[in-house]
């Protein structure tokens, strides 16, 4: 008789609130539970709170957690995550979670994960070679290339980070993608220009037509098309897909990516990059941990 297919459990820890659900190999996600972070508790203590009977599912025989920052894959731990309260780095390590947990952990950089969520069960489930952008309050990014995570001995694609305004960044001023292409870049523009400071707000106000809502937009849209650009050209992915609060809004942010990549991104491929939207949302990570093992053990097969 064949072995019972295994379910795994799926951690999403972030920096206000943390997450936990049952996933089938499917991607399917069930018993959810959600949970304000507390930044005074001890890790193990906190994650033990959240995933409670959770983890006792029938079939559940790993543990995938994501986390909002760099993960050192050779080591098992969590390397920096400035959102987190400052003592918990220390505490997220592989081995010593499995002995709390009684299941066997892997660590993965939240990025990463919703990558692989969208790449193997959300919208770019068709393809191979994938890059994932999520944009909201900060910006990430994930790669897969052959249905593989491109990673080394720590997580990669760190694409928030890098520099989009060269000059800005000689004056000691905001130049990264994150810095001038987030949901907190949108939300400080805004209330420069005597706007409401609210993502949300601001798309309502371009789609109405308000022509200083489409100024603060259209700059964060550029930004984001150069970043993702960039991101292109390093991979040449058959598909990027646009995540997080901001990339959502497909109608407003893919013609102008869209564009932007038919002129500056990778030269004569046979076939254009697709510019897809996240189809997951916020559990684009938890399913993610359905497909971990396979993403990141699995041989490249193109």
């Amino acid at each position: 008789m064949a072995e019972p297919a295994a379910w795994t459990l799926a951690v999403d820890l972030g920096g206000t609130r943390m997450r936990a659900a049952v996933v089938a190999p499917d991607g399917e996600i069930s018993g959810k539970k959600v949970m304000a972070t507390p930044r005074d508790a001890a890790c193990p203590d906190a994650l033990l709170d959240l995933v409670g009977d959770v983890s006792a599912s029938a079939g559940v025989t790993d543990a995938v957690i994501g986390v909002p920052g760099r993960v050192d894959h050779r080591a098992g731990r969590l390397e920096h995550a400035p959102n987190l309260p400052p003592h918990w780095p220390d505490e997220l390590n592989e081995r010593l979670l499995a002995e709390h947990l009684g299941l066997a952990v892997s660590l993965a950089n939240d990025a990463d994960l919703a990558a692989v969520g969208e790449a193997y069960f959300g919208a770019a489930r068709s393809y191979a070679d994938v890059v994932y952008v999520t944009i909201s309050t900060g910006v990430g990014a994930g790669v897969l290339l052959g249905r593989r995570l491109v990673s080394g001995r720590r997580s990669l694609a760190e694409a928030g980070d890098t520099v989009i305004d060269r000059c800005a960044a000689r004056r000691g001023e905001a130049a990264s993608f994150e810095d001038l292409g987030s949901g907190t870049a949108l939300a400080r523009r805004a209330a420069e220009e005597g706007l409401p400071a609210d993502g949300a707000r601001i798309v309502e106000l371009v789609h109405a037509g308000d022509p200083r809502a489409a100024k603060v937009w259209d700059e964060l849209v550029a930004v984001i098309a150069i970043g993702v650009a960039n991101l292109a050209v390093l991979f040449s992915p058959e598909a990027v897909v646009l995540g997080g609060g901001v990339g959502r809004n497909g109608d407003l942010l893919v013609p102008a990516v869209r564009r932007h990549l038919d002129v500056h991104g990778p030269a004569g491929l046979p076939v254009p990059i697709e510019v897809l939207v996240a189809e997951l949302g916020d559990d684009a990570g938890l399913t993610g941990a359905a497909a971990w093992r396979q993403a990141t053990r699995e041989p490249r097969n193109g």
